[in-house]
């Protein structure tokens, strides 16, 4: 049998709805999977006659097939006329945030073997009450897994990060050996176990400018990651570092290596994005459930005009697909 994939709405202001639909009626996709859509019903059909899809779409019932209709699980807030592109609602943020809850409970309960969830507004969430830095933690609560790191994965590198979404004046408080050693356990493993790369070899990037120029540029390197490098080698990790990022991405040393830890969210995730945006995947590496998501968001400037890509949503069906087989061949 096919996996079943729990695709959210996200932000239905956003252009979430329309990447989902557009993406669950292809072909290749219903090739690969059953996608299962969670949101509210209404919001899904109003955008679908927007976007003028010619597609049928029903309530899940309680096993799910590969019909010809695309199943939805109607949960959340939300009719046509609450869709206004381009705007936050509260309405919005609570239809995203039952949406994810509802899609773990799901891969949770087996009834399905994977989620992907579209891109939500952080402001929105927060009205509705979610009040969550971003949906890795989100998700991460959710589904109780004690561990998680954030990888952005594309064909040209993976970037998993230590620290996510958190002010660029607290990122050195949010640093330690044990948080480095954490983190990059839990890439190390997804690497063997979701990407099954045998041997993984794991580069990690200095904090400071230069990698602290030995001490002259901050001392963090040398009492931080280097600790952490040697506690990672005892545990058998094959990882080389720290290097300066500038120069490691701009002599594309990452080609040598299956990831790369970065230390906060913009010096991995800028020159991913400079390479690959756009058809790169976020991927919450160590989850005891499968979450993929588009490298976007809510993209309110084109919402409601039909034009949104969905390069980067195909991919993140894909790399759940990928994974759910592994984990359950």
């Amino acid at each position: 049998m096919k996996p079943v994939v729990a695709i959210t709405i996200g932000d239905f202001n956003g252009i979430g709805p329309e990447i989902v639909l557009k993406s669950a009626t292809l072909p290749a996709i219903r090739r690969i999977c059953i996608p299962l859509l969670i949101g509210p019903l209404g919001v899904f059909e109003h955008i679908r006659s927007d976007i003028k899809l010619k597609v049928k779409l029903e309530k899940a019932a309680a096993v799910i097939s590969a019909r010809q209709a695309i199943p939805v699980v109607d949960v959340g807030d939300g009719i046509g006329a609450d869709v206004q592109p381009g705007s936050l609602s509260k309405t919005a943020g609570k239809s995203a945030g039952l949406a994810i809850e509802t899609a773990v409970k799901l891969c949770l309960d087996g009834k399905a073997h994977a989620m992907v969830t579209a891109p939500v507004s952080k402001e929105a969430l927060h009205m509705a009450g979610y009040n969550f830095p971003g949906q890795t933690e989100m998700v991460t609560l959710f589904s109780r897994s004690p561990r998680v790191a954030m990888m952005l994965v594309s064909k040209t590198m993976r970037v998993g990060l230590v620290t996510i979404h958190v002010p660029v004046r607290s990122i050195v408080d949010r640093i330690s050996k044990d948080k480095i050693v954490e983190k990059a356990l839990v890439v190390f493993e997804s690497l063997k176990n979701d990407f099954r790369i045998s041997r993984p070899r794991v580069a990690v990037l200095g904090l400071n400018p230069h990698a602290g120029e030995h001490g002259i540029i901050g001392t963090e390197e040398k009492d931080i990651l280097v600790p952490a490098l040697e506690e990672l080698r005892t545990q058998g990790v094959e990882v080389e570092g720290p290097f300066p990022a500038d120069a490691f991405f701009g002599n594309k040393a990452y080609v040598r290596y299956d990831a790369v830890l970065a230390m906060y969210h913009d010096q991995g995730l800028i020159p991913l994005k400079m390479s690959s945006f756009g058809k790169a995947v976020n991927f919450s590496a160590g989850l005891s459930v499968i979450r993929t998501s588009p490298d976007h968001g809510t993209a309110y400037d084109i919402a409601g005009k039909g034009t949104a890509s969905i390069d980067s949503m195909i991919e993140a069906i894909k790399l759940a697909v990928q994974f759910a087989g592994h984990r359950h061949d």
